[in-house]
């Protein structure tokens, strides 16, 4: 995988930085595992603004993702690996030898004709899915369950992922991308290896219309505002604005809003780095 630096021959393309798409096979999408995604604008089902700074987009079709990899012990081979506009990471299309298709995310690594398993009968190689209770100590995994059965929740985006440090009973020692060491059940499923597409953070958009193709407006800063919007806003001339806080009021730099009754504190072994 590798990122272009654009020639600056106009002024929106000086400072863009864009992915090489190296990894990607195709650029047609599997009709079988399209859905429509219906836009909001950040309006709830009365037509009232709840999101700011939504809007507008290309149109998008949605990929129905494999997060659950429940179809155990059945080969797949990997036909591709695509784009996906609704994610950071590329998606990988693999055909089973019973026919179905699916759609999963892609690890570093993944290429196409490899077989990938998930279950009991797998090993832990790239690509494959595995209960924490099969996984070897110390091993890189992404596409984290955090209930058996849920589904992957955790360690989904672009270049991210977790470590498995230890077992202990029923529950399994996790690093976290955040930093944060948490127990999670041996029954929850997690993938091998490193999410695809870890030069995303190396991209740089370099216009402000791009933003408005991924959907996303002119978002207006607290301190330009009035008094009346937001308890950053007012003052005469250019003010500082005073410390930096949500529009309810609530401190938005180290100030820490967790519940201290939370119910899955007990979980975790370690906070995440301030």
């Amino acid at each position: 995988m590798s990122v272009r630096k654009l020639k600056p021959i106009t002024s929106a393309q000086r400072f863009r930085v864009v992915n090489g798409f190296d990894a990607i096979t195709t650029d047609k999408p599997e009709k079988s595992l399209l859905a429509p995604k219906k836009r909001t604008g950040g309006r709830n089902s009365q037509g009232k603004m709840t999101m700011r700074y939504i809007g507008g987009g290309h149109k998008k079709r949605y990929r129905i993702i494999d997060f659950k990899r429940n179809k155990t012990g059945i080969p797949a081979q990997v036909a591709s690996i695509e784009y996906d506009p609704n994610r950071t990471a590329f998606i990988a299309l693999l055909n089973y030898q019973d026919g179905e298709k699916r759609y999963i995310i892609a690890q570093n690594g993944l290429q196409v004709g490899q077989t990938v398993v998930s279950g009991e009968s797998a090993t832990p190689e790239i690509g494959n899915a595995m209960k924490l209770s099969q996984i070897p100590l110390g091993t890189i995994i992404s596409c984290i369950e955090l209930r058996p059965g849920q589904g992957a929740i955790m360690a989904r985006s672009a270049g991210t992922f977790a470590q498995l440090m230890a077992r202990d009973g029923k529950f399994a020692t996790v690093k976290l991308p955040s930093g944060e060491t948490r127990l999670i059940l041996l029954e929850c499923m997690a993938t091998i290896g490193v999410v695809s597409n870890s030069d995303h953070q190396l991209i740089v958009s370099g216009k402000a219309g791009r933003s408005r193709w991924l959907g996303r407006r002119p978002r207006t800063r607290p301190v330009v505002m009035n008094p009346v919007d937001h308890p950053m806003g007012g003052g005469e001339g250019r003010a500082s604005g005073g410390h930096p806080r949500s529009r309810k009021g609530i401190p938005a730099k180290g100030y820490r809003t967790r519940s201290k009754t939370k119910a899955s504190n007990k979980y975790i072994v370690e906070r995440r780095k301030k």
